[in-house]
């Protein structure tokens, strides 16, 4: 049985990251992890240091949030970034206006992701849900790929590892450009977009099956870390996130509903429904 949440008509998340620190963005319903835990390199710290806002160099009057990570080979010297929103999305039409990091010769194997999931009560939990952007610049898990991933998720064993979930691989170098990313969720699946084109639908066991947390992070794979040498750091930006709940949205809908709220100069809105507990990013 599919869990519910009562979603009005029209009901709206939207967030162009304007806000002037990390203190206003917890204000707003924000949770900034340091909750140690999965995903990532076991050991590494989750810093909310990591989460900085900055002015736009190219869009005066606009601001950017940048998620770093920094490692130096060692767990201990690890520093991976993330934040979520409640467990308030289901059904509707998700977008994030996104720069992934470019391609780095000898980089290490970082996954940026904007995804949305549901926490994982127990190995196989059957009412596991998710739905995940991750793109992995520099390579990793058994390939030196540059790639994008659209995975749609049933449930999961984390130790020893066992997935099970339906994904979509796009082999492309798209770092260091603004990209926006959407996906369509509905009772009968997901549809999965990069600039307006679609490159994946998932259906069948992979409908979520519970209200999710918006999140994003920025993490370090554990397979391929470097034993050392001088600290290296990546990072990549959001320009902004968007949720239009129960409604079947194309990106460019989306996107011009964020320049209508631009131009009447807001930054933010969130007439979705609260929760029923509070944000957790240690899913």
């Amino acid at each position: 049985m599919i869990a519910s949440l009562a979603l009005a008509a029209g009901a709206l998340f939207f967030d162009d990251f304007s806000q002037a620190d990390r203190d206003q963005l917890a204000a707003q319903g924000w949770l900034l992890r340091s909750s140690p835990g999965h995903p990532g390199v076991p050991g590494a710290r989750w810093d909310p240091a990591a989460l900085e806002l900055l002015d736009d160099p190219a869009q005066p009057g606009n601001r950017l949030l940048r998620l770093h990570t920094r490692t130096d080979g060692t767990p201990a010297g690890t520093v991976q970034s993330q934040l979520c929103r409640p467990q308030q999305q289901l059904w509707g039409t998700t977008s994030a206006r996104v720069r992934f990091s470019s391609r780095r010769l000898g980089g290490d194997p970082v996954v940026q992701a904007v995804f949305q999931v549901s926490p994982l009560r127990f190995d196989y939990d059957p009412l596991f849900s998710e739905l995940d952007w991750e793109y992995l610049p520099n390579g990793g898990w058994g390939s030196a790929s540059t790639r994008l991933y659209a995975v749609a998720w049933q449930t999961v064993r984390l130790e020893p590892w066992d997935a099970h979930n339906e994904m979509a691989e796009r082999a492309d170098e798209l770092g260091g450009r603004w990209l926006q990313l959407t996906v369509q969720n509905t009772p009968a699946g997901s549809r999965w977009f990069v600039d307006g084109q679609e490159i994946a639908r998932h259906a069948g066991r992979t409908i979520p099956r519970q209200p999710m947390a918006l999140a994003l992070s920025h993490w370090v794979s554990p397979g391929g870390l470097r034993s050392g040498g001088p600290l290296q750091g990546e990072a990549f930006e959001v320009d902004w996130v968007i949720h239009e709940a129960g409604a079947t949205r194309s990106p460019a809908e989306l996107a011009a509903t964020v320049a209508a709220l631009r131009a009447q100069g807001a930054t933010r809105q969130d007439t979705l429904p609260p929760a029923n507990r509070p944000p957790r990013c240690d899913f």
